[in-house]
């Protein structure tokens, strides 16, 4: 609303967009009501210059230059109607579609308003694959034990090669030794070994060598010489885990073996070390005795030596100047002969 001024017609327009006018209730049949011969403040500006409010997009009609013009509502305009105005009888716009940016809205499309929140982006979802562990765990397993086997294997194998390769390198010495003292005759080497018994100057007379059958009874034990078993002990090396038939060791003495005997309750380790001077290496044979009355005694024809030690030097003294040397029977076989033990001796065509 507008106020005048003195010496001035104004008329105050009323703009109601799709109601009905404060006469009447209902809106005149033309849509645009113009009053002429009126004065009007909108005259006077230029039409260029005129503002035009539109309730809704109407196509079709021009409105007059310097005339106000508004559609679906009651309008007050200048002397000038507007000839070729023909706005919409009621005019109402029932849609307004906003367009979606970047382009045209689609047909049924719901409209959107501006500056609304559009759609929410969906969150994409990473799916991670589950390793599974189960076959991991079992190959994992396999492997270990493969490789303990072969761990196993190896120290074993590596084991046993040192323990063959230090016996080689000990019997090479042995071997060396005996040769630089063959200078030096073999009962001179013997009677210089502290505490050796010689039974071949002592009892001469106990050194019978005939073949018998059956039990035989010897004047020390274990036997130095007699009358023996015609069947001989095998003496290659053999290490025999239990006691043996005096009868049958006794005929190997004849044959220039070494027995070796300890007792039957020496400790393992002292047994072991027995049995790396004896195993494989012939005219050598060694068996345990029961209730023998010192750890370790060693014997040939005529001759016993007794040590408390299987670390003790004088045992490898005596293999050197008696092995074969002390043979009744130089040159006789030490294969062979029986490998069976226990104390009962074997009686041919028994």
């Amino acid at each position: 609303m507008s106020v005048s001024t003195p010496g001035e017609n104004r008329q105050v327009n009323v703009v109601k967009s799709g109601k009905s006018t404060a006469t009447g209730g209902k809106p005149p049949a033309d849509e645009s009501k113009t009053t002429s011969g009126s004065k009007s403040t909108a005259s006077s500006k230029s039409a260029a210059g005129s503002k035009s409010t539109t309730g809704s997009k109407s196509t079709g009609s021009k409105p007059a230059a310097g005339s106000k013009t508004t559609t679906g509502s009651k309008t007050t305009t200048s002397s000038k109607p507007a000839a070729e105005a023909k706005p919409a009888a009621d005019t109402k716009s029932t849609t307004t579609t906003a367009a979606k940016p970047g382009g045209p809205a689609k047909p049924g499309q719901k409209p959107v308003a501006s500056g609304g929140k559009g759609r929410r982006p969906v969150t994409p979802v990473k799916v991670t694959q589950q390793r599974s562990w189960g076959p991991i765990g079992l190959l994992i397993a396999v492997i270990t034990v493969a490789v303990a086997i072969v761990g196993f294997g190896a120290y074993f194998i590596i084991k046993d090669m040192r323990a063959t390769s230090a016996a080689e390198a000990k019997q090479k010495a042995e071997a060396e030794l005996e040769k630089k003292e063959a200078s030096t005759p073999w009962t001179q080497r013997a009677a210089a070994i502290q505490g050796i018994v010689n039974y071949r100057d002592q009892k001469p007379a106990w050194l019978t060598n005939n073949h018998k059958q059956g039990k035989l009874t010897y004047a020390v034990t274990p036997s130095v010489g007699g009358d023996h078993n015609p069947v001989w002990q095998n003496c290659m090396g053999d290490v025999y885990k239990a006691p043996i038939a005096t009868e049958h060791a006794t005929h190997s003495l004849e044959h220039g073996a070494i027995w070796i005997t300890y007792d039957s309750k020496l400790d393992p380790a002292q047994v072991a070390k027995l049995a790396e001077r004896v195993t494989g290496k012939e005219y050598m044979l060694m068996s345990p005795v029961d209730n023998l009355g010192s750890p370790i005694s060693l014997q040939a024809w005529g001759y016993q030596l007794k040590v408390d030690n299987a670390d003790d030097s004088r045992i490898d003294a005596f293999v050197r100047a008696l092995r074969k040397n002390a043979s009744m029977e130089s040159g006789a076989s030490c294969s062979g002969g029986v490998t069976r033990t226990g104390t009962t001796p074997y009686d041919l065509g028994s």
